[in-house]
């Protein structure tokens, strides 16, 4: 009896189904890294390479950096110039997986740079370009575990949801600020996607990439504006140098509306730690400032 029970089960775990190892993902910042979570659950194994709080424009990849993208299946980048140094780490560890470029399908926006006309590569700052992210994080992870796809599927129709109901939110809150007051300085020049959703005018004294340095015509024109518009909204991000902000509002006498959050995640008990909480926090901040309250 006790050896008829012992070949049974041992059929039994012949037979059973293998679990499927966990799809070895690599993102590139954290921002896309909750993404990529959100939309592949327990199915992979996600690395993130800019972590919370930390600046993607300066970023420096280290030897682990290359060692995690040269063994992954898959590599999340968010493209449109974001990630400087993508294309040298990619080439510098041989890379052959799965690229995928969140941003493919977005409508980019143009801005001037120090005299020259670029790229945009904050598309995720407006919810409705998220929903391309999140439709290419699926789309992505069907093509290396097409066993998984279901899965990958239903979390990027749960998490679209959520994004859609979050969009709505955040069109409703600033419609209850006056247009002419719907005026913002920031430290670099990181909101130009949630301006053009979402009807607000953003003005930073350095540019695109934190990298750039704001000259002091560029700033004396700034505290003009501010002065002359009666702006009232002035913050400083959790990945900059605040300092240059910071004058600003000294020589205007406006105060700082607190800290948001634009190329990167807060750690998660900062309030900012997903890409839902981040729109949460920067526009439970925005809408006072901005009515100067």
């Amino acid at each position: 009896m006790f050896a008829r029970v012992l070949l049974v089960s041992t059929f039994a775990l012949m037979t059973a189904p293998a679990l499927a190892a966990p799809v070895n993902a690599v993102a590139s910042f954290s921002i896309l890294g909750d993404m990529v979570a959100r939309v592949g659950g327990d199915r992979v194994a996600l690395t993130t390479i800019v972590g919370p709080n930390a600046d993607s424009h300066v970023y420096a990849p280290t030897p682990a950096d290359a060692a995690n993208v040269g063994k992954a299946q898959i590599f999340f980048v968010s493209g449109l110039g974001f990630e400087g140094w993508m294309d040298r780490l990619v080439e510098a560890t041989g890379y052959k997986g799965k690229l995928v470029v969140a941003s493919d399908g977005v409508s980019s926006r143009s801005m001037d740079e120090d005299g020259a006309t670029i790229t945009d590569p904050h598309a995720w700052q407006s919810l409705a370009n998220g929903l391309i992210y999140v439709a290419n994080i699926a789309k992505g992870l069907c093509e290396v575990d097409a066993e998984g796809c279901p899965v990958y599927e239903a979390n990027a129709k749960a998490y679209s949801d959520e994004i859609s109901a979050l969009d709505a939110e955040v069109k409703a809150q600033i419609a209850t600020v006056p247009e002419d007051k719907r005026k913002v300085i920031t430290t670099h020049d990181a909101f130009g996607y949630f301006g053009a959703a979402y009807g607000v005018r953003f003005e930073a004294p350095e540019g695109v990439s934190t990298e750039s340095e704001a000259s002091a015509t560029d700033v004396a024109k700034l505290i003009e504006q501010i002065r002359k518009d009666g702006v009232s909204a002035l913050f400083v991000e959790n990945m900059s140098d605040g300092r240059l902000v910071e004058q600003i509002g000294r020589e205007t006498g406006v105060k700082l509306g607190g800290e948001l959050y634009a190329d990167a995640l807060s750690t998660k008990d900062e309030g900012a730690g997903t890409y839902l909480d981040m729109f949460r926090h920067n526009v439970a901040l925005l809408v006072p400032a901005m009515k100067g309250e």
